[in-house]
């Protein structure tokens, strides 16, 4: 089980997220501890406040006094409300707010059904009940419930992302903004990209599009990012989304910090490496599925972007050996799309003779190159499904979402939302 611990200043807002979810019909109220109830069991956000009122006015020197707490089992996890509601009340006495009001609510509006806690860290006599150690006991408690309720064990940090959950990027099962931020939060922190075109490209193995707006507003430059959802033929589908709807790592500032940073950490030996594979490739290649399918076998995806006449004008290489993106002319004139255009437009038509002895790709010295470890982001790469192996050209990529454990990005966008609405208030 996985505990996040958010605070902030808006008590407002962990409530009105929450009761949001209520009325959705995707979640319901477990529990009321030390709080004011109603008679019919139905509540407005003032009313919840109401018993939060006197602990917030004993101090108002503490900014961050709201708790905004998730507890999230595993996916493979069923707990019953009954067990819930024990394992919040044990780690909320075992974090030291066992006597604070606080609130239990069920989320259900994903597959990985989990609670969240909202409280105040000031107690009844305006005193700041303590921190320290926060994140060390917490891990504690989890161990502990998890033994306690036979939960299957978890572990902090980079372990969370490699128990990710992979489905498509499907516009028909909706939820689109969670989904793009699903990947798009995962991605700047393993790959290395230089370019809108190579995000792109990365982006294109989850059925994602972005493009750079521009614009002038009461006569100041606008500049921003939108995201799309791609079908299956990869056209765009539905309406774009703004970068700012989707979270910070989105939005322009820090996808293009992250080219410059790319450009500083991304060595010449891993221009020369992804080099060697694709020669390698190219001389026991006769067509461009062949070509493909060679350079995957090294752990290298190949986008191709054409345009309606079927010549290519893009193409881009992901080697998830170095973990890096290259635009296929960054690596060198040899390596661009119009050259790989003009050497296969007479080929397409040419079939490997079925009694043709399979030629040997002759690899780079091992002491070269990294062996392929892909990330689990990609680990859809060793499938041995045909229809995923059978082609990597732009208009054939799987898609994948991952769910992370303990990650909710609705909350997250909900939460600078409110943060943007206390912001205009005070105004």
């Amino acid at each position: 089980m996985i505990a996040k611990i958010g605070r902030s200043s808006s008590l407002y807002g962990a409530l009105a997220y929450n009761h949001h979810k209520v009325e959705k019909g995707q979640g319901q109220i477990l529990l009321m501890n030390k709080m004011m109830e109603s008679t019919d069991g139905t509540y407005t956000i003032p009313q919840l406040m109401r018993s939060f009122d006197p602990y917030l006015a004993a101090n108002q020197k503490t900014e961050k006094h709201t708790l905004h707490i998730s507890l999230n089992p595993d996916p493979n996890d069923k707990v019953s409300d009954k067990d819930f509601v024990k394992m919040a009340e044990e780690y909320m006495n075992g974090m030291g707010y066992g006597e604070q009001p606080y609130m239990v609510f069920k989320h259900t509006d994903i597959d990985r059904t989990h609670i969240h806690i909202v409280s105040v860290c000031v107690d009844e006599n305006g005193r700041k009940i303590s921190d320290r150690f926060e994140k060390r006991r917490s891990m504690n408690m989890c161990r502990q419930l998890e033994n306690t309720y036979n939960l299957l064990p978890a572990a902090e940090g980079q372990k969370v992302k490699n128990n990710m959950v992979f489905k498509p990027v499907d516009y028909q099962t909706g939820n689109i903004r969670h989904q793009i931020a699903s990947v798009i939060r995962n991605i700047a922190d393993v790959y290395s990209f230089k370019t809108l075109g190579e995000y792109n490209a990365l982006l294109s193995l989850f059925n994602i599009a972005v493009e750079k707006i521009e614009g002038e507003l009461h006569g100041k430059l606008q500049r921003g990012l939108v995201y799309f959802a791609l079908d299956t033929n990869k056209h765009k589908i539905g309406n774009p989304l703004k970068a700012s709807r989707i979270g910070r790592a989105a939005q322009l500032p820090a996808v293009e910090s992250h080219f410059l940073k790319s450009k500083k950490s991304i060595l010449q030996s891993n221009k020369t490496e992804i080099k060697g594979w694709v020669d390698n490739a190219l001389k026991v290649s006769i067509h461009e599925k062949d070509f493909i399918e060679k350079v995957r076998s090294m752990g290298i995806n190949t986008v191709i972007r054409r345009n309606e006449a079927g010549r290519m004008y893009g193409m881009t290489f992901i080697d998830h050996n170095s973990k890096t993106v290259w635009n296929g002319s960054n690596l060198g004139k040899e390596y661009s799309a119009a050259v790989f255009n003009d050497l296969w437009k007479d080929q397409e038509h040419l079939k490997r003779p079925s009694n043709e002895k399979q030629a040997e790709i002759e690899l780079p010295p091992t002491n070269q190159f990294l062996p392929l470890q892909l990330h689990p982001l990609f680990g859809f790469l060793n499938d041995d499904n045909d229809d995923l192996r059978d082609t990597e050209s732009v208009d054939s990529f799987p898609g994948l979402l991952p769910t992370v454990q303990g990650e909710d990005y609705e909350e997250q966008v909900f939460s600078q939302q409110m943060r943007k609405w206390k912001k205009k208030r005070k105004r």
